[in-house]
Formats: C-alpha cells, sequence, structure tokens
C-alpha cells in the first residue's frame, strides 16, 4: 500500500520558532505519525518541487487536559524538520 504525498504531511507548522528557522533553510511540518524519514523526504520533493538534504523528527506526546474532574489527553502527533539544499525555497513560507 503506498501512501499519498498529501496523506503524510498534514500541515505547516507556524510558530516564532519555525519562522526564525526559516533563515537557516528549515521548515517544519507536522507529518503522519506512521510515516518514516523517507516517505517524508519524498512527499516534500513531490509536493514542492524542491530538493531535500535531510529530515529529523520528533514524536510529541498530547499534553494532559482537564475537564472538570475528568482528565484526558489531547492526540499524540509527529512533528518533521526539512533542511533543504542551499538555493532552494519553499514559496508557501515566504509571505509570513
Amino acid at each position: 500500500m503506498t501512501k499519498e504525498a498529501r496523506d503524510i504531511i498534514i500541515r505547516p507548522v507556524i510558530t516564532e520558532k519555525t519562522m526564525n528557522l526559516l533563515a537557516e533553510n528549515k521548515y517544519t511540518f507536522l507529518v503522519d505519525k506512521r510515516a518514516n524519514k523517507i516517505e517524508i523526504k519524498k512527499a516534500i520533493e513531490e509536493i514542492f518541487n524542491v530538493k531535500v538534504d535531510r529530515v529529523t523528527t520528533m514524536n510529541l506526546r498530547g499534553k494532559k487536559k482537564r475537564m472538570g474532574r475528568f482528565e484526558g489527553r489531547r492526540p499524540s502527533r509527529k512533528k518533521a524538520v526539512v533542511f533543504l539544499k542551499p538555493g532552494h525555497k519553499i514559496t508557501l513560507f515566504e509571505g509570513m
């Protein structure tokens, strides 16, 4: 079963910290929890037509939240930081 590129990349992460990483040619995305680095690299190259140097990933556990006396968790997710080769840019982030 092959995964579509749009199923692997969920959305970009837009925070002050990730905006500062753009100067170093690093882009941050939320990705499918089951995706590996190779699949993420291929998906980014296919969607944005850029060359990826490397990918680092981190699994983020959902925070505990309470509603009265009941306790639950937000969903866990996976974040990927994509390092692009020099000279490549993702135009999606440039207007921010």
